[in-house]
């Protein structure tokens, strides 16, 4: 594994954003571990995490100029952080998000920030996919911005789960819509992170048995 990959789960660990235990995802599915961006508070992790997004955005889309879209809510630090860190490194790239409810005064609309316009190409910044249903969601507003094409999808972790099929929600996603989807690291990378230390072969054997009955072929 690269050795950024396995800081990237070291600073989810420490700040409390990769959590062990018994949880239940938005699939319903009752998981081992549970992965929220909502758990990044601070500006110093804030940082450090746009710092990770930046690097897989350029181990995937090197300098492509693209504007990022963060969904609400999770979505929009992680679009501002990723962009912080890209433009310190030399790219400068503009983001936008979505409103929950549309503003009916003012300006009005759903979005926020950059406006996209015929000819941009996009790239949706998220935290995990589970069943892709926030995609979707997100997808439908970016469909109706005329001439918008979305080159990518990032993420901060593939869970490596099925979808509504036996294929990877990863996959379902890329099939349905034609981009791909990249992903800092993988729930394997987890795993090998976990090894590495005897007192994570409970949570190694949780995840691995989940994996049995709930995973994609890889």
């Amino acid at each position: 594994m690269e050795s950024y990959k396995r800081e990237f789960i070291d600073f989810l660990e420490s700040a409390g954003v990769l959590k062990f235990g018994d949880f239940t995802a938005k699939s319903g599915r009752k998981i081992p571990y549970f992965i929220n961006a909502g758990d990044i508070k601070t500006g110093a992790q804030s940082a450090r995490l746009g710092e990770f997004y930046a690097k897989a955005y350029r181990e995937h889309l090197g300098e492509k100029k693209t504007a990022l879209f963060g969904p609400a809510y999770k979505g929009i630090p992680i679009a501002v952080s990723t962009a912080v860190a890209l433009a310190k490194g030399g790219l400068d790239l503009p983001f936008f998000f979505n409103r929950k409810e549309a503003k009916d005064h003012g300006e009005g609309g759903v979005l926020v920030g950059y406006k996209p316009s015929a000819g941009d190409e996009v790239v949706i910044v998220e935290d995990v996919i589970t069943a892709g249903s926030a995609i979707r969601e997100s997808m439908e507003i970016l469909s109706s911005l005329n001439g918008v094409k979305v080159a990518a999808c990032l993420i901060m972790v593939d869970r490596g789960e099925k979808g509504k099929t036996e294929l990877s929600a990863m996959k379902e996603i890329e099939n349905e819509f034609g981009f791909p989807v990249y992903s800092v690291v993988n729930v394997y990378d987890i795993i090998e992170y976990l090894e590495a230390d005897l007192k994570n072969a409970q949570n190694v054997e949780r995840i691995k048995n989940y994996l049995k009955i709930n995973g994609a072929a890889r």
